[in-house]
């Protein structure tokens, strides 16, 4: 595990081009969308309840880091384009819960076809090498993106 406190030229170095790359790539990825009248938020609580499941507001706001207020805004947004749907918490009649619709789902799923598509299409240019890499490193990359 690197220690990168003491400054290892090589290992900032690998942190520096780890951090471009994976930025540059998720810019790019975010202009592989299917609905292009969705912002990069509303896919992303759209991805949130597609992974976790049905939430609060309350909730959707933690796992997205945005204050809830925001986050009532954007739920009313997705609402209104039919692509989540309010019911009554089952044990506090205050809240709500948020779900998403068979409309956000089938355009989920065509939004990773797309993007999976877009992705292996740039894989084509890797070298075989260069593809086994990257591949073992996929499960890396996840487990950072989750800590």
């Amino acid at each position: 595990m690197p220690d990168l406190s003491h400054g290892d030229p090589a290992d900032v170095a690998a942190v520096n081009a780890l951090r471009s790359a994976v930025m540059r790539l998720g810019r790019r990825l975010k202009h592989q969308r299917v609905d292009e009248s969705l912002s990069p938020t509303e896919m992303s609580v759209l991805g949130t309840l597609a992974r976790c499941g049905s939430a609060t507001p309350g909730e959707l706001a933690r796992k997205e880091h945005v204050q809830p207020p925001s986050m009532t805004r954007i739920v009313a947004l997705l609402e209104a384009k039919g692509l989540v749907r309010l019911e009554p918490h089952p044990d506090d009649r205050r809240q709500k819960v948020v779900s998403q619709t068979e409309t956000a789902e089938a355009m989920l799923e065509e939004s990773r076809r797309k993007r999976n598509a877009w992705l292996a299409t740039l894989a084509e240019g890797l070298d075989e090498d260069e593809w086994a890499k990257l591949r073992d490193a996929a499960p890396v990359l996840e487990k950072l993106a989750h800590l």
